[in-house]
């Protein structure tokens, strides 16, 4: 007698034609290139260790070099310290590229073992413990490497760097380096370097309270060396210690300008004043190189005739938000006069009010732009695959084709878009034109029914809605880039509660006028965008019902991250309903971010966002609003993917300790955690103790002195994650009160940082 396990089906008694297509459909009855397309969207750690000893073909297929080439490990959670020594072991001579970024939870002998992999060419490990002797011992065995990627911390030390170690880095051509102490790093060791990308993340105090000064490299032994580089960035976190640090930086590259620099470009929240030895640095700049990339601080453009001067080559990536660029300038300085440039590839002119209108200053928000000055830009620059219009009011005049969507349709390369809600209007609105009347979603049909989100009872594709007419300028605009990516619709006038790198301001300005005939149907006109990745939908006031959203829910699978702010009135969350139905088709989300005041955390939402399976960040501020703990304990224990759930509500202060001791007593059951309590109104906790760099780029928010003072670390948990919970003194927060450390939120409408990879411009955010 056969076991309850065993399978008692015979053969014999499948027919042949049957037997011959399970054979046709089996997975390993495919051709090897659709196997190896399958297999390398394989974790590696699962490919090595268990996929290949599951049959002799897909061991083979398994160790192809395709596959084995690149090994891929950041942010795998599943990666431990026995499964990546394995891995090494099993393939580490084939392992030329290996991305290890944010990998924390490795220790520092699990990292010394990619000495191992002696063919690396390009390694990444930034997030990784690492000191001065262990970088040393790792790189004097990685004689092919090419490009580093690394942190340097406080504690860092050149000096012990070996000789081996030193003549590693002097091939390296591209460096990485992230810095959290006033310090050159490696960069002096780096005598070939031909791209250099430096973020500034050092933080004015240490945790003793002592000041720290940029003085601290003055003396240093070695200073960089430019002589071959090629692309110089440089991303600064707030604080005036990294604009000293990276003075010290610049003030090397004026003595000796690079012949061959092609690309500089330099991120700084809020002002920068230039120093002597940065205006060396431009006119060296202006008298001997020739751009292909520029990104600057406005306060370095602002009134200087830098632009005239400085000489361009194949422009690929511009970038010049918040400066006071006008039409003009834009025209003859940049793009040349409106002579083809094919090869610029993303323009950033956020915050630039007048770069559509003419030379006159002294325009108004209402004014209309001047149509010619996009026209030209579009038929000089048809190319464009990244495109920031947003910050600004940019109002287009009547008459046939000069509206900015028409011309802007003619951009059929568009990946991403930012532009202003005002921008998207059909036309002014006149006082001898009826008012637009307002959708029926809301109002009572036969025996005092409303009409029901999702259940179609009407020709339209929702109930009550029009839908998106074939003939607003919007409708077609979006249909003209259908292979858009990323999109960004954001009032003129909206400012975040909590942003990422300004004060917080306690007023905002009402949204513009012609901002108030954009609503539910323009929103539906999204639906169309099948690759859609990224959504920023802030400050729409004529937002009734939102069922535009549930059209982009059901359309756009591809949805990886929604950032939704004040939609509809202040006053109460009219979209509640149609927010819920969305949720429950994005089966991608990974990142989820809601401002709306009075809005309410209750069972339903989270009930509806327990179906986003692949959810990873959640932050919610709401002054004045609500949540409802059990609702949000029973959301955590679904989705078991969640790392950051931050949420700034109204609740009171004793809810919100209750819902933290809450989920700390559900995780304590398995690991044994110790409560420890952070500030009244801001707690942050963090399980698998995250290093700072882990935070800044896992959390919606970034503040130096949230990750020095506020976050208490706790260790010895299933999975990293990271909860923040404020009380109802979140309203005093949005006040603008810096000194109290306040947590910012990473405000999303605003790409005014640069993403350079190679010579490809990815992104402008």
């Amino acid at each position: 007698m056969a076991s309850s396990g065993e399978d008692t089906s015979n053969d014999d008694d499948v027919p042949p034609a049957a037997a011959a297509m399970a054979a046709g459909s089996h997975l390993l009855g495919f051709s090897d290139e659709i196997l190896l397309h399958i297999l390398s969207h394989v974790p590696s750690t699962d490919l090595v260790l268990n996929v290949r000893r599951t049959c002799r073909k897909l061991a083979a297929l398994c160790l192809d070099k395709s596959l084995t080439h690149t090994v891929l490990l950041q942010k795998d959670y599943e990666a431990s310290e026995d499964k990546v020594k394995q891995l090494v072991k099993e393939i580490g001579r084939e392992i030329q590229q290996l991305d290890m970024a944010g990998c924390y939870w490795l220790s520092g002998a699990t990292i010394e073992h990619v000495a191992r992999c002696r063919s690396l060419v390009k390694v990444n490990l930034s997030g990784c413990h690492l000191t001065s002797l262990r970088l040393s011992k790792m790189l004097s065995a990685l004689q092919q490497l090419r490009s580093l990627a690394i942190d340097v911390s406080p504690g860092f030390d050149a000096g012990q760097l070996s000789g081996e170690c030193k003549a590693t880095l002097s091939r390296v051509r591209e460096l990485k380096q992230t810095l959290y102490t006033p310090s050159y790093g490696v960069v002096p060791c780096c005598t070939s370097l031909e791209k250099l990308l430096l973020y500034f993340e050092i933080l004015d105090r240490t945790r003793e309270g002592a000041v720290l000064s940029g003085q601290l490299m003055v003396g240093q032994s070695n200073v960089p060396h430019y002589q071959n580089l090629r692309v110089f960035y440089a991303r600064l976190a707030p604080g005036y210690i990294n604009q000293e640090v990276v003075r010290l930086y610049l003030a090397v590259l004026s003595d000796r300008t690079p012949e061959n620099l092609h690309a500089f470009l330099i991120s700084v929240p809020g002002s920068f004043a230039e120093s002597g030895a940065t205006k060396n640095l431009l006119d060296s700049m202006a008298r001997n190189v020739a751009l292909d990339a520029l990104q600057l601080p406005r306060s370095w453009l602002n009134g200087s005739s830098l632009l005239q001067h400085l000489k361009f080559n194949n422009p690929f990536y511009f970038s010049f938000s918040r400066c006071a660029l006008s039409g003009g300038h834009l025209i003859q300085r940049v793009i040349n006069g409106g002579k083809e440039l094919r090869s610029l590839a993303s323009l950033n002119l956020s915050g630039c009010v007048h770069c559509l209108s003419p030379d006159s200053l002294l325009r108004k928000a209402e004014d209309d732009i001047d149509s010619s000055i996009l026209e030209t830009l579009v038929a000089s620059c048809r190319n464009l695959r990244h495109l920031n219009l947003s910050a600004a009011h940019h109002h287009s005049s009547e008459g046939p084709g000069r509206h900015l969507c028409q011309l802007l349709a003619r951009l059929h390369h568009l990946r991403s878009l930012s532009l202003p809600v005002c921008s998207v209007a059909d036309s002014a609105p006149r006082a001898d034109r009826a008012p637009a009347q307002p959708a029926m979603h809301a109002v009572p049909r036969g025996f005092g029914k409303k009409v029901r989100i999702g259940v179609p009872s009407s020709p339209g594709p929702f109930p009550g809605q029009a839908g998106p007419q074939p003939s607003s300028v919007f409708w077609s605009l979006l249909k003209s880039v259908p292979f858009l990516e990323r999109l960004e619709l954001i009032g003129s006038n909206f400012s975040s509660a909590m942003p990422r790198n300004e004060p917080a301001i306690r007023n905002s300005l009402p949204p513009c006028s012609r901002a108030q005939s954009v609503g539910d149907s323009e929103v539906a006109a999204i639906g169309q965008l099948a690759f859609l990745r990224h959504l920023t939908l802030a400050q729409l006031p004529s937002i009734l019902t939102g069922s535009g959203l549930l059209s982009i829910g059901l359309q756009c699978q591809q949805l990886q991250s929604l950032s939704l702010a004040n939609l509809g009135m202040m006053g109460k969350v009219v979209y509640m309903s149609a927010l819920s139905d969305m949720l429950r088709h994005c089966t991608r989300l990974k990142d989820l971010r809601l401002e709306q005041p009075y809005f309410s955390a209750n069972a339903q939402f989270f009930q509806a966002l327990s179906q986003c399976s692949a959810l990873q960040r959640l932050c919610l501020v709401s002054r004045s609003g609500t949540l409802q703990p059990e609702a949000v304990l029973a959301f955590m224990a679904r989705c078991l993917r969640v790392v950051v759930c931050h949420m700034f509500t109204g609740e009171s202060l004793a809810t919100c300790k209750s819902l933290q001791q809450s989920l700390l007593r559900r995780d304590s059951r398995k690991t044994g955690l110790c409560p420890v309590r952070g500030d009244p109104w801001w707690t942050c906790f963090l399980w698998d103790p995250l290093p700072a760099s882990a935070v800044t780029s896992r959390c919606l928010w970034w503040e130096p002195g949230c990750r020095a003072r506020r976050c208490r670390v706790l260790e010895g948990a299933s999975r990293p994650l990271c909860v923040g919970l404020a009380c109802s003194s979140v309203r005093s927060m949005a006040g603008g009160s810096r000194k109290a450390g306040l947590p910012a939120l990473c405000s999303a409408q605003r790409m005014s940082y640069a993403c350079i990879a190679a010579q490809d411009s990815r992104r402008c955010r």
